[in-house]
């Protein structure tokens, strides 16, 4: 499976995704609003991107689509019932759905609710294996449920589906958000040596060079998979009084994305 990130260096820091097959050359675009630079890339890379999959409906994933598939003739494909939010969906997709690209790629469709109802993150069966996350999961954070989503389901989606990936896991989101959501970790936990040791290393970082975590790190920097942490739990007692003594994990994951919300 070969792997294009795109940095569109747009004011909402949008990441878009090719993934091509390495015999066929042909290729998903994933996301592709800045629509020039993914036919350009692909173009470059000798690449045919024949389907398009959107995460979810939002303007700013969903922008590039009529001119990608002007360009290609690409299959577009989202969440199954997403089709009424996005035009011209030929294809919906669901929980373990599989998309093949070429002869040699597959991706598993993850239904994953929270940032909106109609959310697909893409979980690539590689030997390390990748995951797609959209809005769904950050580099050290979590999407926010503004525009038609529920904070409720998101967590279900973390700890039904996301926590239990493989540690090797690599992130792919949908935005460059890591500086921020590093510093809301530190905010929460600012004893958590591995979250400083990563905040330093990606300050005033290239995007387009960015680096890509782990499931396994996301666990040690990302607040919101620390749930069960006697300090992050003694820090947002100090936040929100009305935690309960011995709160669960989904209270203090509803907490988190609370205060995240107006931090």
């Amino acid at each position: 499976m070969l792997v294009e990130r795109i940095w569109t260096a747009n004011a909402y820091r949008n990441y878009n995704y090719l993934i091509a097959c390495p015999e066929t050359g042909e290729a998903l675009a994933i996301d592709p609003l800045d629509h020039g630079q993914c036919l350009s890339r692909a173009k470059a890379k000798g690449w045919r991107i024949t389907q398009v999959l959107n995460t979810h409906e939002h303007p700013d994933h969903t922008g590039g689509n009529a001119a990608v598939v002007a360009a290609t003739g690409a299959t577009l494909m989202a969440h199954h019932q997403a089709g009424g939010r996005i035009p011209g969906v030929d294809r919906g997709v669901g929980a373990g759905d599989v998309i093949r690209v070429g002869k040699r790629v597959e991706l598993e469709c993850l239904d994953t609710p929270g940032h909106t109802f109609c959310h697909i993150c893409l979980l690539a069966h590689t030997d390390q294996p990748a995951l797609f996350s959209g809005d769904t999961l950050f580099n050290a954070g979590v999407g926010n449920c503004h525009n038609g989503g529920d904070p409720v389901a998101l967590f279900h989606t973390f700890a039904q589906q996301l926590t239990r990936l493989p540690e090797a896991t690599r992130i792919y989101p949908g935005h460059d958000y890591i500086e921020n959501n590093l510093a809301f970790t530190l905010a929460n936990e600012p004893d958590n040596a591995a979250a400083q040791a990563l905040l330093a290393a990606v300050q005033g970082q290239d995007p387009q060079q960015a680096a890509v975590t782990t499931l396994a790190q996301e666990r040690t920097v990302n607040t919101f998979m620390r749930l069960q942490s006697p300090a992050l739990i003694a820090r947002l007692r100090e936040q929100v009084p009305e935690l309960p003594p011995e709160p669960d994990e989904q209270a203090v994951f509803l907490a988190l994305r609370a205060l995240r919300n107006r931090w």
